[in-house]
Formats: structure tokens, C-alpha cells, sequence
């Protein structure tokens, strides 16, 4: 590992590629760069996520830390590390400051792997529009999770109106357990039947508040075109807010899964004695893993979340974001709907790659609009 103190963007470029001499590393065999943003808070859980994800999908890991916006002095250090604690393929940890920090895709465009798919992924709370954030508009995935607003539904709700295929949340991808319980689950059913089952409506016994609560029953309501309501459960239901999910269907037949308190679930469906399958709470890296299997859109989570939040045609929506550059620092610049403003002229080496990196600004265009206010993912 190498430490770089108040560096730039280029330099940064030059110090992986120097420790892949230096090292007889050889990048091949690449699937993606996955882009981490998180705070300072949160930087060792997404730190060991990464990593946990990297073992499995071998990518370049570029963690970006937004520090001290209103530091008076843009600064970025950096960590350059290959076959570190971040795995066994290369890794940035770059901690900016100041109004750098406001223009973290200028550092890290450079250093993205050839060739390549990008998947962003905010650990913390993700800007009101993805369009505002050049991290999110060049990525091919972005990865948000609801979970971490402070208020999860209305968080699901923006994450609807801003929404465009290649959005995913971890949110959903914590309903995976569940979603594969009750196909399985209906999926006997239909098999001692010897036809088609039909759902007629369900209840979601949990944490109404939880969002993962509410895209399963989302998904459960778009998949079977019935009403699926989520209600307050008995006890804590844990990160997926879930405690039993009952499922009405015909010939007046009823199925329930129920969360016990040994990391399993309890199945009850008619003609059958109960049976028990596993449902483990997931560590952060797998389900950071999972969503790192596919790289197009994910159709289902969009059905789930038009569901849950009664907005309609978002898959029908266009996969490409175009930039719309604001500054947060000045009046109205909030990043919601709020009319771009020039960015300030930059100090740093114009033909250097990351001018942002040296000046700390974007290098306004001639007719004196923000240098990146069309930039297309």
C-alpha cells in the first residue's frame, strides 16, 4: 500500500500503474470497477463489503470518502493498494476535500478499468437525483439502499421518480430469501395440484416502515395481480422487516411463511405437515455480491417498486442519464429540480486529466457552461 498526502488525480494513475511493475501484478481477467461512496462513517462497513464482493466478482475497487465540504482548501490523499486488505486486485481509497469532493467523478474517470462495465454504489444516503451525481450518470448499475434513509418509504418513493433501468436497491436485493421461499413454497403447491396456482390476495406480517417489507409486497402484488398489504407484526422482524407473509388462494386455500427465531422458516400449507427452511440475515457483502451478478436492467425490482409506490412505466424509461451539474453551496442549488449554475473557472493543469484534481473546479466551456453538464453515462 501506498499513501499519497495531498495529491492529484494523475498522480494517483501513475502510483497504480508503478505498483503493477513494481509488483509483477498483471490486470487481466477484469469484470467490472465497482465505485464505492460512502462517509467517513461508514467507510470500514463498505471497506469489508467490497472486498467481500471482490472475491467473487474480480474488479477494480475505487472507494471515494467526501470529507469536509466546506473545507477552504480542495485536497485529495489517497491509498494505492494491490493484493492489500481489499483483496487480491487493485484498489484507491480516496478521501477529498473541499469542493474537490463535489467533483469526485473528474479523479476517478481516469482511473476507470478499460473496457469495462461500472456499478456505482452509495452506502449512505444517495443524492435526491442520481443526475446530479457524475459517479451515478457514467455507471452502467447504480446501487442505492432505502434501508439507510432516515425515512425509508418516502426514500422508495424518490428512488420511483427518479428511476431509471439500471437502478437497483439493496433494499430489494434483501428480499431475495423471501422471494425464493414463496416460489418454492407455490411451486408445491401447484405440484400436488397438478396445476396452476392462484394467488387471490396476501398480508405481510413486519415493520411497515421497512422497505424491504414493502417491495416484497411489491413484488408478490405485480407477480400475481393482487393486493398485498403490509401490517404491523408481534416482534422485531430484523434488517428485511418481514416477520410471516400469508398467502390467500383459490379452492380457499391458505399458505403462511413464518420467520422463526433460529434464522429459519416455518412453512404451513394445506394436506402437508410444516416444514422448515433456512432464512439467514445476509452480511452487506453478499448481497453487494449479488447485485454485482447482473449488469442489465433489473425488470423485477421495477415492477416491484412501481407496485409499492404506485408509479407506473418505469422500465419503459431511457437507461441513459444526461448530467445536470449544480453547485450545493449556493442559494437554491439543492439537486432538486434547482437550475444549474456555471461552475467556477479551475486552477488546475487544464491538459491534465483531472484539472479537478490539481484546481479543485471544473474548467468552465467556452460559452460558459459547466464543463460536465452533458456528460452521458
Amino acid at each position: 500500500m501506498t499513501t499519497l498526502w495531498d495529491t492529484t488525480g494523475s498522480a494517483v494513475v501513475k502510483e497504480l500503474a508503478a505498483q503493477r511493475r513494481t509488483g509483477g501484478a498483471v490486470l487481466s481477467g477484469v469484470a467490472l470497477t465497482l465505485v464505492v461512496v460512502a462517509d467517513e462513517s461508514r467507510v470500514t462497513e463498505a471497506e469489508e463489503a467490497a472486498t467481500h464482493a471482490a472475491e467473487a466478482h474480480p474488479c477494480r475497487v475505487l472507494i471515494v470518502v467526501r470529507r469536509q465540504i466546506e473545507a477552504p482548501v480542495p485536497r485529495l490523499d489517497a491509498e494505492v493498494l494491490i493484493g492489500g486488505r481489499l483483496g487480491p486486485g487493485e484498489a484507491v481509497v480516496m478521501r477529498m476535500y473541499g469542493r474537490l469532493s463535489l467533483h469526485a467523478e473528474s479523479v476517478v474517470l481516469p482511473l476507470l478499468a478499460a473496457d469495462a462495465p461500472v456499478v456505482t454504489w452509495w452506502h449512505g444516503t444517495p443524492p435526491e437525483r442520481i443526475a446530479t451525481d457524475g459517479l451515478g450518470v457514467f455507471a452502467d448499475r447504480r446501487i442505492t439502499d432505502s434501508s439507510l434513509a432516515d425515512d425509508p418509504i418516502a426514500s422508495l418513493a424518490r428512488r420511483a421518480e427518479d428511476y431509471a433501468p439500471g437502478d437497483s436497491d439493496l433494499a430489494w436485493t434483501r428480499s431475495t430469501a423471501w422471494r425464493a421461499v414463496l416460489a418454492s413454497t407455490l411451486d408445491s403447491v401447484s405440484g400436488r395440484r397438478s396445476e396452476a396456482v392462484q394467488v387471490r390476495g396476501g398480508v405481510i406480517e413486519g415493520d411497515a416502515g421497512n422497505a424491504t417489507a414493502q417491495l416484497l409486497a411489491g413484488w408478490v402484488s405485480s407477480r400475481c395481480g393482487c393486493p398485498v398489504e403490509v401490517v404491523a407484526g408481534s416482534r422485531n422482524a430484523g434488517p428485511s422487516g418481514v416477520e410471516a407473509v400469508t398467502l390467500r388462494l383459490d379452492q380457499d386455500e391458505e399458505v403462511q411463511i413464518r420467520a422463526d427465531r433460529r434464522r429459519g422458516a416455518v412453512i404451513t400449507q394445506p394436506n402437508r405437515p410444516d416444514s422448515t427452511l433456512a432464512l439467514p440475515e445476509r452480511v452487506l457483502g453478499d448481497l453487494l455480491s449479488e447485485e454485482l451478478r447482473r449488469l442489465d436492467p433489473d425488470e423485477p425490482y421495477s415492477e416491484a417498486l412501481e407496485a409499492a409506490t404506485g408509479l407506473r412505466g418505469l422500465s419503459d424509461r431511457s437507461q441513459v442519464r444526461e448530467y445536470v451539474w449544480f453547485d450545493p453551496a449556493r442559494p437554491g442549488g439543492d439537486g432538486n429540480g434547482a437550475a444549474p449554475v456555471p461552475a467556477p473557472t479551475g486552477t488546475g493543469d487544464p491538459e491534465s486529466s483531472d484539472g479537478v484534481a490539481g484546481g479543485g473546479e471544473h474548467e468552465p466551456a467556452a460559452d460558459g457552461t459547466p464543463g460536465q453538464d452533458a456528460l452521458d453515462r
